[in-house]
């Protein structure tokens, strides 16, 4: 059973998220945020698998209220709700630790699927936008220079690892990964396993910020 917490200022948009995701025999809904502070102290009280997050919400942000949760060091996950025209903002979401981005006027599948996908870890939610969120977030990085020490948080990594993590900065999947470098799927997902444990990652998506920090791949 996944847990979700939902934040977000609109009630009648809490209320949508919630008829969706409790028609399922996998997903409950334990609570509703209106704001960050109210999403943080939800958090805190129910332990949810997932926080679904909106951006802009009055007072506290998602984006900071984000950052709070998952300095926190626990196994909650925050799927952030954004627009294309927040584009600008939630590149932010990045840096504050969230495990997915999903547009807020996803189809009812997508959504399911994307809450799904934060709760494990295993993939980064909508793909075409999240590369949109990491090149802007790419921009942000100081430029490169001669002097630059090697990341340390590649240090362990062999070379294959090192390839996949470089692919899976591409937002490649592990069924792209495993076809394309003629690998077993399963032996992807041990591959994936090891990168996470040995950089420090979190989940997948801040692989892909690793990829991007440490210029293995560079914004389009």
């Amino acid at each position: 059973m996944t847990t979700v917490l939902i934040a977000d200022d609109q009630p009648l948009q809490r209320f949508g998220f919630r008829m969706l995701l409790e028609s399922q025999d996998d997903i409950t809904v334990l609570g509703e945020a209106s704001n960050g502070s109210e999403a943080i102290r939800m958090t805190a009280e129910l332990h949810p698998d997932v926080v679904l997050m909106d951006i802009r919400m009055p007072g506290l942000d998602g984006i900071e209220a984000t950052r709070r949760i998952v300095a926190t060091g626990g196994r909650t996950r925050v799927l952030i709700l954004t627009t294309f025209d927040l584009d600008e903002y939630a590149h932010a979401g990045l840096r504050a630790g969230a495990s997915g981005f999903l547009i807020k006027d996803a189809q009812p599948e997508e959504l399911l699927s994307g809450v799904r996908s934060v709760a494990t870890g295993d993939a980064v939610v909508a793909p075409s936008l999240t590369r949109r969120l990491l090149d802007a977030y790419a921009h942000h990085l100081p430029a490169a220079t001669v002097t630059d020490l090697p990341d340390p948080r590649l240090a362990t990594l062999t070379e294959r690892e090192r390839e996949i993590l470089t692919v899976i900065g591409k937002g490649w999947t592990n069924t792209e990964i495993a076809t394309r470098l003629h690998l077993a799927e399963s032996t992807v997902k041990t591959h994936v396993g090891r990168i996470l444990a040995k950089t420090g990652s979190r989940d997948r998506i801040q692989a892909v910020i690793l990829a991007y920090d440490t210029r293995l791949v560079e914004p389009s």
